[in-house]
């Protein structure tokens, strides 16, 4: 059986033993070992096969076409940000993230709290959402350059470099504003640390692409957009404005790279894919329960099961379910992973609706900057 929406911290279980065993590993080490939390350094042994293109034609029209403009997009975090703006999270009308857009409100806990320290409770859920977007660059980092050496497309390895450059630019953003102008850092959550494990580990090219550039990335992707949208604060939204223009490319370079190739495995190699994507899509929503905050601030007063069940039936996660998944989902159905054998587990989770969604951004679109 698959894991249904009710057991948001269940084990893993996949119809397909090639996806169980794949993330059996990664489960272990990230949710039970909890890897991630055991020091400041962790190695991953990765497996996969670097290709080299000794040709250099221009083999994929598409993929340079994207190069060419991943080019003219560089951008320099340092000189083109304004970090001299005074960033206060607790500033009433300059909040990271308003009272509205988080679980917190339906929480009697949260609510019988004085108004400054609910600011305060809001700005540190704010830090953590932004330590775990900051987590997920770093894997982004890491995948980028694997996905570069793997790929075997000439096109798609000088791509795979500016996106190498993309994730670093990304983590200098988000590391530098969570030490500059927050003054504070969660470590990474344990269901993001099995994905990243998951990803950076496994021998064959197209599970990067896909846990990176179509999973992390299609979810990061709708994330920032909606974080832009609610924000008040104007470094952060600016911040967010690049980064998102980056993210798109990312997703519609896995986007272009899988299409073709899933279309042309077995069955068995696609079920195994579809089954193995479905577990990731469960272990990004536990992503969002934000354990590490409650045990700072809500353990001593909620169970984790009352908890995640607040989170899970929130406004707040339903927005951010339609904003995350909305492409996702699409993007998934038009690279093959979307069957009717699946089709009724996602159904279960509440993401079917999605479907019919637009897929790969339109890299050149005002939606991607308004969070729809």
């Amino acid at each position: 059986m698959l894991v249904s929406v009710s057991e948001a911290t269940a084990p893993l279980y996949a119809l397909h033993p090639g996806a169980l065993l794949r993330l059996l590993g990664p489960a272990y080490r990230g949710l039970l070992l909890k890897k991630g939390k055991q020091g400041p350094i962790t190695r991953m042994k990765s497996r996969h096969e670097a290709t080299f293109n000794w040709t250099y034609d221009h083999d994929h029209p598409e993929l340079r076409k994207l190069y060419e403009a991943a080019k003219t997009s560089q951008w320099n975090a340092t000189t083109d940000l304004d970090w001299s703006i005074d960033v206060d999270p607790l500033h009433p009308e300059r909040e990271i993230m308003p009272d509205s857009m988080l679980p917190l409100k339906n929480l009697p806990a949260y609510r019988s709290l004085p108004e400054r320290r609910q600011r305060e409770h809001r700005a540190a859920l704010a830090a953590w959402m932004l330590s775990q977007f900051l987590h997920g660059e770093q894997g982004a980092l890491f995948a980028a350059c694997q996905v570069t050496e793997a790929i075997s497309w000439y096109d798609g390895k000088l791509y795979g470099s500016t996106q190498v450059m993309d994730e670093g630019r990304h983590i200098e953003v988000f590391s530098r504003y969570l030490d500059e102008k927050l003054g504070k850092r969660y470590v990474i959550n344990d269901n993001l640390y099995t994905i990243i494990d998951a990803l950076m580990t496994d021998a064959d090219w197209d599970f990067k692409f896909l846990g990176m550039q179509i999973m992390i990335e299609g979810l990061a992707l709708g994330a920032f957009g909606t974080l832009r949208q609610q924000t008040r604060e104007p470094l952060l939204k600016e911040l967010l404005r690049y980064v998102i223009t980056d993210e798109a490319r990312h997703v519609h370079y896995g986007v272009v790279a899988l299409r073709d190739f899933y279309r042309e495995v077995p069955d068995s190699v696609r079920r195994e894919r579809e089954d193995w994507a479905y577990e990731i899509v469960v272990l990004m929503r536990n992503r969002f329960l934000a354990h590490e905050f409650y045990e700072e601030y809500y353990a001593h007063v909620l169970s984790r099961k009352e908890w995640d069940e607040g989170v899970l039936t929130s406004e707040y996660m339903e927005a951010f379910r339609k904003r995350m998944f909305r492409r996702l989902i699409p993007n998934l159905k038009r690279i093959h992973l979307l069957s009717d054998r699946i089709r009724p587990h996602y159904e279960a989770l509440g993401l079917l609706v999605y479907e019919n969604e637009k897929a790969a951004p339109d890299l050149t679109s005002a939606d991607l900057l308004d969070g729809e």
